[in-house]
């Protein structure tokens, strides 16, 4: 995907810290029951963003380090930490070339960001990091567009504005991931998911939209306002009532390594 488009999400860190919704508390949860995300275990978060894969394991005792290539996101996600009372180590570097010693994280976990990454030597470098018997976990928490819902409405916003986004109509499942997973010496793979309805008013969802790769990542300020306002438009036409209830679906795959 990084091949055929790209986003500049330093472009939206604003939006992105304020309006997008974080992994919800079940996640951490379930990774829990797995042994995953314990008190004293070492975290590596790749793309981190603005961090709430982090915040989330690092509010739970374990020992965070959080990576990006973007630097204005980073300032947001220390911004976050701070007011959230968590302590994370927020560092500029790629899922590639993390700088991360040998065999010195317990789990490496990509939040929403596998897809920027070039697979084979991303995963070179997962195992590289990761402690013999270590866990990369790759998860999703994705807006799911089903007919005549709010989501669908506002891919096809999108689409309009930004003809060359390629992320619309996902079922927030990504197969392809445990392929690459098996092919590049992980082991003990497995899955989980579960649908949530997440809650937004009606600027939360714009600003959440704003703060996407097809809208804030990519588009020119005017054209970002053009869309903006096009959404406020639809959104108080077709669905005025408020909070809007938002299908999500988060979804982790779990590799071992050896």
């Amino acid at each position: 995907m990084t091949e055929r488009y790209s986003a500049d999400f330093d472009k939206t860190s604003k939006d992105y810290a304020t309006h997008r919704a974080g992994f919800p508390s079940r996640l951490f949860e379930e990774l829990a029951t797995r042994g995953l995300g314990l008190p004293g275990q070492s975290v590596l978060d790749v793309g981190t963003g603005t961090g709430t894969l982090a915040r989330g394991f690092a509010a739970r005792g374990a020992l965070v380090t959080g990576i990006d290539i973007a630097p204005a996101m980073l300032d947001s996600a220390r911004e976050l930490a701070l007011k959230k009372g968590v302590e994370v180590d927020f560092r500029v570097a790629t899922a590639t070339e993390t700088g991360a010693p040998d065999r010195s994280a317990d789990i490496i976990c990509a939040g929403q960001c596998w897809h920027w990454f070039d697979g084979p030597e991303a995963f070179a470098e997962m195992r590289r990091v990761l402690k013999p018997g270590g866990a990369l976990i790759i998860c999703h928490f994705d807006w799911l567009p089903l007919a005549g819902n709010v989501v669908a409405a506002t891919e096809a916003l999108i689409e309009k504005h930004s003809p060359d986004w390629p992320m619309g109509g996902g079922a927030g499942v990504y197969p392809k991931w445990l392929t690459g997973m098996a092919e590049n010496g992980f082991e003990k793979i497995e899955t989980f998911s579960f649908d949530v309805k997440q809650p937004y008013n009606h600027e939360d969802w714009r600003g959440r939209i704003r703060a996407s790769a097809g809208v804030g990542g990519s588009l020119s300020p005017e054209g970002v306002a053009a869309f903006d306002a096009d959404l406020a438009s639809i959104l108080t036409s077709q669905f005025p009532t408020e909070p809007l209830a938002i299908p999500h679906r988060c979804w982790a795959a779990i590799g071992g390594a050896s």
